[in-house]
């Protein structure tokens, strides 16, 4: 059986970078990705790196990956844009909740300002002119999730890390792992496995969500803001069976991507007319401007998501040295920088810079 300092089950966006991580602090590791790396959940997010202040703790988690996000601004396999975020409001609710969120940012040290429905304009003449208003987080980014997980996993692989590619894991034990060629792996287990993370680790409550996204041709200078409509928290964290909002983001070639939807129970990669029909016609609302744009390819994905909207980000119970990162529902890219510098603190012993305490995955023993 051979041996390691640190087994990394997935090579998405979170393993990615808590196996370069690992790596750079001189560990010995082993990535396991069955499929293309950065190829499930990562290829179907939208890379919007942004600090949701709905949560107290999902906020601390972003503004601390945030943070971390800025060491790859000038590595080119990021395609690291800083377009800042604009949050619209369509109606009098949404328009008289700016205060609020504003407050909430500023309390965790992050710049925003109130955009009025005339200022909205200037700034995005394209979207809908009866906008009441708005507010805009300068210092927010996108970045391009599959590019940037390569790139990770390459540096990790380069500092010594060993890729197993197209091996999977059948079975996760207590500091091995048995693969699906017969083989065993020994050391402590990183489970960061997206969509199969609930059935490698069956203790931890987890459901899939899949989400639609569209990508139009390119039109340079349609957008420059990565816009989202203030109503977005509600259908991120709401319970209907199919919920949509308009989000959409500006990329560096020009396209625009546009999301997002969320179905729950549809566990396959199938394309919903209907879904995709209602979020096309949101963003149209928002932003009439596309209505004269060209779609060229429609893709789906699968979140999977806690019980209480919170990621798994610690010590799995019941298991000697299991650890997991999953969980992350529609914010995996932004807060995987902060992910994984936490839970390598917490596997190496140090004290994080930020209290894992919410995202222990020993709460769950609090819901049964």
């Amino acid at each position: 059986m051979r041996h390691f300092d640190l087994i990394v089950v997935g090579a998405g966006i979170v393993g990615a970078h808590c196996a370069y991580l690992a790596s750079q602090r001189g560990r010995k590791v082993a990535i396991i990705e069955p499929e293309v790396i950065g190829g499930g959940v990562t290829a179907a997010s939208m890379g919007h790196l942004v600090r949701m202040d709905d949560d107290p703790a999902e906020l601390a988690l972003a503004r601390y990956s945030l943070q971390l996000w800025e060491q790859y601004r000038d590595i080119a396999e990021a395609e690291f844009s800083r377009c800042g975020t604009l949050w619209v409001a369509a109606t009098e609710r949404e328009w008289q909740a700016v205060p609020g969120k504003m407050q909430r940012l500023a309390a965790a040290g992050i710049a925003s300002e109130a955009i009025d429905a005339h200022a909205l304009r200037q700034l995005e003449p394209g979207l809908a002119h009866d906008l009441l208003g708005g507010m805009l987080v300068p210092d927010e980014s996108v970045v391009y999730p599959p590019r940037i997980c390569d790139w990770l996993v390459r540096q990790a692989v380069a500092a010594g890390a060993c890729l197993l590619q197209g091996r999977r894991v059948v079975e996760v034990g207590a500091e091995q792992v048995d693969l699906d060629d017969g083989s065993r792996l020994g050391g402590p287990v990183l489970v960061a496995a997206g969509t199969a993370s609930p059935r490698l680790l069956p203790e931890l409550p987890m459901h899939l969500r899949r989400g639609h996204l569209a990508i139009t041709d390119r039109y340079p200078g349609t957008l420059r803001h990565q816009v989202l409509e203030l109503g977005y928290a509600d259908s991120a964290h709401g319970h209907d069976d199919v919920s949509v909002a308009f989000n959409v983001q500006p990329r560096p070639t020009g396209q625009l991507l546009l999301g997002s939807s969320r179905e729950h129970g549809q566990h396959d990669a199938g394309i919903n007319p209907d879904v995709l029909r209602r979020m096309i016609e949101r963003a149209l609302r928002y932003l009439p401007a596309l209505g004269a744009l060209k779609v060229i390819r429609v893709w789906t994905g699968q979140r999977p998501c806690t019980s209480d909207g919170r990621p798994y980000i610690g010590a799995v119970p019941g298991r000697r040295n299991v650890w997991v990162a999953s969980g992350h529902e529609g914010l995996g890219v932004a807060t995987s920088t902060g992910t994984a510098q936490l839970l390598l603190d917490l596997i190496d012993g140090n004290t994080p810079a930020i209290d894992p305490t919410p995202y222990d995955p020993a709460r769950v023993a609090a819901w049964a």
